[in-house]
């Protein structure tokens, strides 16, 4: 029986992404006496509890603002770069409830009768979550008005405040995790963050705000950004150390992977450094059942840049491969990086469902791949698709945010990459990367990806580029990487999906026999019982193909004459710096002047 909070806070739900606090809606702040509540290990438990919010499965649609995916969505980014944005029209984000709720337990917990001990646990998890509100917000902004404590209604000097300057925003979220790290206790409740999830995301600030200083010149810190790769290698070092954590790997590389992402019960991997339980048979629990929005053609679809980005098996290049993007859906999976299939769905996938192997659906503003990561597919019980744990940090990501530091670094060394990057590899079935190869032969897709890399380490540190994408794709990491990269001009880029040569037949299964045909716009799909079958007698599946626009069930980007499927043709344009940020929202500046917008919003 997995272990969930339900006994530690009634109503405090995990959701796709967070756990709503019931408690903290319950009794709001300004009826709660901190003199009368503040007074027990209890009453501190109960508070920081309620605070609770991590990734859950929703995590699995975020690649929608990246180019892992094309999406119909209106994703932000996307109407960003297709519209005429400003802080008039962009106005989400600028909310400051949670961090009140975090600020008022930090100015309250020391009433409590606890020892030093008890007070400093749940004040770390209160910075941790602080930490955690504050870097959404410099991602978001960069530069904005710190608030060590509560706001009262009559603290004019707070409430108009001017954006404090990042390097001190930063400044204080890295001691706020230097904080936490140091008294956060080990051993917490089942699903709630202990030290070694601070630890973990101690690291990725520290790696996305030293590679951000480094890439990104408008901020005028580069100076330090080596401070915070080093303190990114440091930390992820000692996680590595501690010997707490292991990757998945029973020496099974066609589902060892996968099993971290269709699993009831995570909470004794060794992998998972946080997990996000979800039991549907628990009253008011959430649901981890998104199999209507992950799968097929509901908004989003995975691009073939994404497909394109898999190594071979034998961890050679794919797009080495003469003739590569002209490959078909069924020659595409062959002899790929096992995680391949362990993350979109491949020729011969069957639900279960069906009876038979599963035909790609293909329609317009769609790429015709299809996500299998985040899909549960081994039953049809709604409660059993309803309860498995999505893995809110996971220890591969130290492993290569240790790697990805150390190239930034210009220090890594073959040993360095073996204790890291070659784990995930090994696990995935992949051979090593070797250093001195990778820097004598970087990929030149990878390198036009990003002009930004140079050096003696350019050729290793696109290859762990390369791993992040694989290893993370489909779980929300890819927007975030594009960004600190200051590689937000692959964005501009229209996701492409499936290539075929024109009008005519094709397979789609693997299995040598026809399941779908491609007609002319001119011609009309006939009716069932006139419809071609392939040789086992099965019906094929009938598309009308042509141009973007035209009245036809699919687009292709010669129409008639064949090439890859089109989901969109409004142009992108991704100014830089501005579109690495976003404005105050215009209102907030009007009550606040000193909120000056920055990097040309308006």
């Amino acid at each position: 029986m997995k272990k969930i909070l339900y006994y530690i806070l009634a109503g405090s739900l995990i959701t796709t992404g967070a756990c709503k606090k019931d408690f903290l809606d319950r009794y709001p702040q300004t009826t709660i006496s901190p003199e009368l509540f503040f007074k027990s290990e209890d009453d501190l438990s109960l508070y920081i509890n309620g605070l609770l919010n991590h990734d859950g499965v929703g995590n699995y649609l975020d690649d929608q603002s990246s180019d892992n995916t094309a999406t119909t969505g209106a994703v932000e980014v996307k109407v960003v770069m297709t519209g005429s944005p400003s802080s008039k029209t962009i106005t989400s984000g600028w909310n400051w409830s949670r961090l009140r709720d975090i600020n008022y337990f930090l100015d309250n917990y020391g009433k409590a009768a606890v020892t030093q001990e008890v007070k400093d646990h749940y004040a770390g998890l209160a910075r941790y979550y602080r930490a955690v509100f504050y870097t959404g917000m410099v991602k978001r902004y960069s530069n904005v008005p710190w608030y060590s404590r509560t706001i009262n209604p009559n603290d004019t000097a707070m409430l108009y405040m001017a954006p404090t300057p990042r390097a001190q925003v930063m400044d204080s979220v890295m001691a706020d995790l230097a904080f936490a790290a140091a008294h956060v206790r080990a051993t917490v409740p089942a699903g709630t963050p202990g030290v070694w999830a601070v630890k973990t995301f101690y690291t990725r600030v520290a790696l996305y705000e030293g590679t951000y200083r480094k890439y990104h010149s408008e901020l005028n810190l580069g100076s330090s950004a080596n401070s915070f790769l080093e303190k990114a290698r440091d930390i992820a070092k000692e996680i590595m150390g501690s010997g707490n954590f292991q990757l998945n790997n029973t020496n099974s590389p066609e589902k060892d992977y996968g099993t971290l992402f269709g699993s009831a019960d995570l909470s004794a991997n060794k992998e998972v450094i946080l997990n996000t339980p979800y039991d549907l048979s628990k009253a008011g629990a959430g649901s981890s059942n998104i199999n209507s929005t992950v799968f097929g053609d509901y908004e989003q679809s995975p691009s073939r840049s994404l497909i394109q980005a898999y190594l071979m098996k034998d961890g050679s290049r794919f797009t080495d491969i003469a003739g590569y993007e002209t490959f078909g859906f069924v020659k595409e999976f062959e002899n790929r990086d096992p995680r391949m299939k362990q993350t979109l769905v491949y020729p011969g996938f069957a639900r279960i469902t069906d009876s038979k192997s599963y035909v790609q659906r293909l329609n317009k503003n769609f790429t015709g791949y299809h996500q299998l990561k985040g899909y549960y597919n081994n039953s049809t019980d709604n409660v059993i698709l309803g309860s498995f744990d999505f893995p809110a940090y996971r220890y591969a990501e130290v492993l290569l945010t240790y790697a990805e530091a150390l190239a930034e670094l210009g220090t890594i060394t073959q040993a360095n990459l073996d204790e890291s990057v070659n784990l995930v590899r090994s696990r995935a079935g992949l051979p090593a990367l070797n250093l001195v190869a990778a820097n004598g032969n970087p990929d030149p897709v990878l390198a036009a990806q990003y002009p930004q890399v140079s050096g003696a380490q350019k050729g290793v540190l696109l290859e762990i580029r390369r791993e992040r994408r694989v290893e993370f794709a489909m779980e929300g990491y890819r927007y975030d990487d594009l960004m600190r990269w200051q590689a937000g001009k692959l964005l501009e880029k229209i996701p492409e999906g499936m290539y075929f040569p024109g009008l005519g037949k094709y397979d789609l299964t693997g299995d040598g026999h026809e399941d779908i045909i491609l007609i002319d716009k001119s011609s009309n799909i006939p009716a069932e019982a006139q419809k071609e079958k392939n040789a086992l007698g099965e019906v094929l599946v009938y598309y009308k193909a042509g141009s973007f626009g035209e009245n036809v069930t699919v687009y292709l980007r010669n129409g008639n004459s064949g090439g890859t499927l089109v989901t969109e043709v409004t142009p992108r344009n991704f100014i830089e710096p501005k579109y690495y940020y976003r404005p105050i929202p215009y209102n907030q500046v009007v009550l606040n002047p000193k909120l000056t917008q920055s990097f040309g919003w308006e």
